[in-house]
């Protein structure tokens, strides 16, 4: 999906969860943009479809179903990212915006760490949830 385009594999253990979330943020748009546009429309309308999944409250919703298949060590990133201090927006609950960042930092450590392979899976469980979110 991302050939070689970071120089982090050897160390983004080492990123505050903050900058995980900050990377995976715009791994999972650049994901749900790209599954919006598989599936067609104007692009008025598939920024409005991208909101929708592009959120706090939606992102903490798919770390909730994916929390089973998580790894230990992924399971590691989730909980550095739920407990690093963030300064959540008045329109979600801190809890919901802690997820939230949680599932970006988890994105975010996957790509940089190049694990191409396992965020190809997560993005295909997430697929299926948003297959059947939009049915």
């Amino acid at each position: 999906m991302f050939n070689n385009l970071n120089n982090f594999p050897s160390r983004p253990r080492l990123l505050s969860p903050s900058s995980l979330a900050y990377i995976g943020d715009s791994v999972f748009e650049v994901f749900i943009r790209t599954f919006l546009l598989e599936k067609g429309g104007k692009p008025n309308r598939l920024h409005q479809e991208a909101i929708k999944y592009v959120n706090a409250t939606a992102q903490a919703n798919l770390l909730e179903e994916l929390r089973p298949e998580l790894t230990k060590e992924e399971a590691v990133i989730v909980r550095r990212g739920r407990n690093t201090k963030t300064n959540s927006p008045s329109n979600v609950d801190q809890a919901t915006y802690q997820y939230s960042t949680a599932f970006e930092a988890l994105i975010g450590y996957l790509y940089l760490a190049g694990e191409e392979e396992r965020l190809l899976e997560l993005f295909a469980k997430i697929k299926e949830l948003l297959h059947a979110d939009r049915d």
